[in-house]
């Protein structure tokens, strides 16, 4: 059975992993994410690795994961956050040239999507969105089972829709948008707690953060009325460390879109934990490679 590799390229780790084409990792490796984080030092710690987790050289393609967007043929990482020095970095063309094996790119949240969508809480709906929340929210969309960028491969940014008008302003220029009221940094100003910390506040029945949790629960509820009413999805997947509340959060949530969303809209909608953790980049990232070599089970 034929062979490829995942990449999850992260600001302190990068996390490969050796697939075949029914889902099954044979092989996982983490190293450290070079610092300064430079293009030219992590492309080659990539190419240690490869060779680390291929030495056989078994695989016919790889896919790669970057923090941040990808252009939308998926050969250059646009921007990459916490990495030094990334600017329209020709990425695919370097590994290519390094490994002679096809290489493609997206940004880490559509792999952690993608993911999700092949061996996770997404496989069994051809259409859902993925929300990470995290550092930041980050967000995938697979329509009819493929993952949609848009034209210029920057669609999906579902974290940057505005939540309030009048809100906190966010790095991307909005104002208000729904990861500066759903994200760690978020729940730090507006708590100055952790949300593990908060998670387990409420686990012991502390009320004043079930209280928060309800709150969260709602801001995110009104947040993704408007993606279902754009996108009606199946399902709408959960993921990021934030998800380890999940279901202090869920009840809210899902109260704020049934009163919200008209029951056509929302029909048979599903809202659920996601199952991969870490490794959905990784497994995306693999997925997206054998798209490129029409890598049949």
């Amino acid at each position: 059975m034929q062979q490829v590799i995942g990449i999850d390229l992260g600001g302190t780790a990068i996390k490969l992993g050796r697939f075949t084409a029914d889902g099954t990792c044979l092989q996982s490796l983490t190293v450290a994410t070079p610092q300064p984080a430079t293009p030219a030092a992590v492309m080659m710690q990539m190419v240690d690795a490869i060779a680390q987790i291929d030495p056989d050289n078994q695989t016919i393609a790889i896919g790669v994961g970057t923090p941040g967007p990808a252009d939308a043929t998926g050969r250059i990482a646009k921007v990459a956050i916490n990495l030094s020095g990334w600017h329209d970095v020709p990425l695919a063309d370097w590994l290519e040239a390094k490994t002679g094996k096809p290489t493609i790119l997206a940004n880490d949240a559509n792999c952690a999507g993608l993911g999700e969508a092949w061996l996770g809480a997404g496989r069994h709906f051809q259409n859902l969105i993925l929300l990470t929340l995290g550092t930041g929210v980050g967000g995938a969309i697979i329509l009819d089972g493929k993952l949609f960028v848009g034209h210029q491969g920057a669609a999906g940014e579902l974290g940057l829709i505005t939540l309030n008008p009048n809100g906190s302003m966010c790095n991307s220029g909005n104002q208000g948008s729904l990861e500066q009221y759903a994200s760690v940094t978020a729940i730090r100003r507006c708590t100055g707690k952790e949300p593990a910390e908060l998670g387990a506040l409420a686990e012991a029945g502390d009320a004043e953060a079930l209280s928060f949790w309800q709150e969260y629960g709602r801001d995110l509820g009104i947040g993704l009325t408007s993606l279902i009413y754009v996108l009606t999805p199946q399902a709408i997947i959960i993921g990021g460390g934030i998800s380890a509340s999940f279901e202090f959060f869920l009840p809210s949530m899902q109260a704020e879109i049934e009163k919200r969303v008209l029951p056509t809209s929302r029909l048979g909608l599903q809202i659920l934990p996601a199952e991969l953790g870490n490794s959905a980049g990784m497994a995306g990232a693999a997925k997206l490679a054998m798209t490129l070599c029409s890598v049949k089970d």
